[in-house]
C-alpha cells in the first residue's frame, strides 16, 4: 500500500429500478460504484494541501453478487499506486453475506480554482 485506505458503510435503499439499471429489487451497479468512489475520496480526506481535490476518471469493477436491499454494503478504497497527479486504488465492497464486488479506481488531482474556471467556460460552450 502506498497510501491510506478507508471504509464506508451503507444501508441499501437504492435498488436498480430506482437508478434506472434494471427492474430487480436488489442494490443497485451504479450505487455500488458510486459507494466505491466515496471510499476513495474518503481515504484522501485531509490529506490534500488547501485548493486541491481529486475527479474521478475511470472506474473497473465487477459486481460479482446481488446484495438484497436494506441490507448493508461496506466499500474499501485503499491506494496502491501515486504517478504525478494520478491516483490508483484497488476497492472493494461486501455486504453481511460476503463480497459483492471489486475492482480499481482512478483520480486525478486538481487545482480547485482552474478546474471549476474550466468548467465555467464550458457552460458558455451552448451560448
Amino acid at each position: 500500500m502506498l497510501g491510506y485506505s478507508h471504509a464506508v458503510d451503507n444501508s441499501t435503499t437504492v435498488g436498480s429500478s430506482e437508478v434506472g439499471s434494471g427492474s430487480v429489487p436488489v442494490f443497485a451497479t451504479p450505487m455500488l460504484v458510486a459507494l466505491m468512489e466515496s471510499a476513495a475520496i474518503d481515504a484522501l480526506r485531509d490529506k490534500l494541501p488547501s485548493g486541491q481535490s481529486t475527479v474521478g476518471t475511470k472506474v473497473e469493477i465487477v459486481h460479482t453478487a446481488a446484495t438484497p436491499l436494506g441490507m448493508t454494503v461496506t466499500a474499501w478504497a485503499e491506494l496502491v499506486e501515486v504517478d504525478g497527479r494520478r491516483l490508483v486504488f484497488t476497492v472493494s465492497a461486501q455486504d453481511e453475506a460476503g463480497p459483492v464486488g471489486e475492482g480499481r479506481h482512478e483520480r486525478f488531482t486538481i487545482d480547485l480554482e482552474k478546474f471549476m474556471s474550466r468548467v465555467e467556460k464550458r457552460k458558455s460552450y451552448n451560448d
